[in-house]
């Protein structure tokens, strides 16, 4: 029974990690994010792969991508800025902020 729990658990996270994935991968089409951005090379801004690197140690690391995807920011990645995305909820730069920190 022990078993059954633990295998079961197992499958839903994996699920739910893939419907994460796939709802942040609409998210990014949706909200123009791969107009500047790409998972493995820098377009305008920096490779997602890149940000989830330099902040992989980051305790708020979440939180503060979150953070910087619906208000923007300047001189992070360089001199060109990233201009406020007010069309992204809370929720949903919660939801990009944790796919970009996956690094996939």
């Amino acid at each position: 029974m022990k078993t059954l729990v633990v295998s079961t658990s197992l499958v839903l996270a994996v699920a739910s990690g893939a419907a994460l994935a796939a709802d942040a991968q609409q998210l990014l089409k949706d909200k123009a994010c791969l107009s500047c951005h790409q998972v493995d090379k820098k377009l305008v801004g920096p490779a997602y792969n890149d940000v989830a690197e330099k902040y992989k140690t980051r305790k708020d690391a979440e939180a503060y991508l979150a953070k910087k995807i619906r208000e923007g920011s300047t001189g992070v990645w360089g001199p060109i800025p990233m201009p406020p995305n007010a069309g992204v909820n809370d929720e949903e730069a919660k939801a990009l902020a944790k796919f970009v920190l996956t690094g996939k």
